[in-house]
């Protein structure tokens, strides 16, 4: 099969779908790979090193998608690839449609097979091609939220480690999966006293061994948050159902009873936000406020480490690609894990949360869901 990879073209987007190391294993199994030119430069991958791993460098994105079958990129598609897809297609990469009817309606006008990471599932029931990001984007969300603290960024003007004699921020995460898990680490590595609100008691007890009481630990309902909201410095939101919108969290009338100046990271921005008051920015203008309170909800979050996110990224889809390379969309009879990434196929919604959210029929054309 001919692989392509496109240079991301979403803005500050400087990830890549596939490394030089994992062209080389694309190659290995017999295929073609077909790359476009400085697709690989913002992570540090420059045209020689696809060259050499076996990669031919095509000029434009246009000659990699009238070249490739299958098309490798890391974020959503955006308006112009939509136009450059069609029914030989298989796409795969991040797609978080659930609160993007028109990069749907795209997908399903192009009558492409369109493969999602974040619903791809594992035996344990786990996310696995959306984890490694997960790490990431917990881990940048509290360092972005000690900067965004910082008075000349609009915040209280709070150090999140604090000093000797003086406390520390106080940092509460919404959620206690990878995300969650993965900036409660980081907040409490820097010294801030962290809250994990989660609604899963098992993983309540996983998380406080984990730490060892260096954490507190809530069930989530709604007096837990809202009590939690006021007394926190930082709020991150970390919370997910595969393939669906977030939930609301927290709503713009609690605004103004939190304190002036503390910061709303919504890391679930990507499925629509866990915020009513959450809206995608970038890494040029990563930030807004709203009575008082910042709001830092950047889209791409790990596309700030494009070398730490390509490499994460592509270690997790690299066997799950090489699949498809060699089967086509046969590896999704094989693979009913696999085929739960399938979110649209020849004009129709294919995944159930995707198309509850979306407001359209749902068909199971693999028996993933059966």
């Amino acid at each position: 099969m001919r692989v392509g990879v496109p240079r991301e073209i979403k803005p500050d987007e400087y990830r890549v779908g596939l490394t030089p190391t994992a062209v080389r294993e694309y190659v290995a199994h017999g295929h073609e790979v077909v790359v476009e030119m400085g697709a690989g430069d913002g992570a540090g991958y420059s045209d020689a090193l696809y060259k050499r791993a076996g990669a031919t460098v095509l000029p434009g994105a246009e000659d990699v998608f009238a070249s490739a079958e299958l098309i490798v990129k890391v974020k959503e598609p955006q308006a112009p690839e939509w136009a450059r897809l069609n029914s030989r297609h298989i796409l795969f990469t991040y797609l978080h449609l659930a609160p993007d009817p028109a990069q749907a309606d795209g997908l399903l006008a192009s009558g492409c097979a369109a493969i999602a990471y974040e619903t791809v599932t594992d035996p344990q029931g786990g996310l696995p091609l959306l984890a490694p990001m997960s790490e990431v984007a917990g881990r940048i969300a509290v360092f972005s939220a000690g900067e965004t603290l910082l008075k000349h960024n609009g915040g209280m003007g709070l150090l999140i480690s604090g000093v000797p004699g003086v406390p520390p921020a106080r940092v509460l995460v919404l959620g206690g999966g990878v995300v969650g898990m993965n900036a409660a680490r980081m907040a409490a590595g820097l010294g801030a006293e962290v809250v994990i609100v989660e609604r899963s008691i098992p993983r309540m007890r996983e998380l406080d061994n984990m730490f060892q009481g260096r954490i507190l630990t809530r069930y989530s309902t709604q007096d837990a948050v809202e009590e939690e909201i006021l007394r926190a410095d930082v709020v991150i939101g970390a919370v997910l159902t595969a393939g669906a919108s977030a939930p609301t969290m927290i709503r713009r009338a609690d605004l103004s009873r939190m304190k002036p100046g503390s910061v709303l990271v919504d890391v679930s921005i990507d499925q629509g936000g866990c915020f009513e008051t959450s809206r995608p920015t970038t890494h040029k203008d990563p930030t807004y406020t709203v009575d008082g309170v910042v709001h830092y909800c950047v889209a791409n979050m790990p596309g700030a480490a494009p070398r730490t996110s390509s490499e994460a990224l592509v270690h997790a889809t690299l066997p799950f690609g090489l699949l498809l390379a060699d089967h086509g969309l046969d590896a999704l009879k094989a693979n009913r894990h696999l085929a739960k990434g399938l979110n649209v196929l020849k004009g129709q919604v294919t995944h159930p949360a995707v198309a509850e959210a979306l407001g359209r029929t749902f068909v199971d054309p693999y028996g993933a869901w059966a």
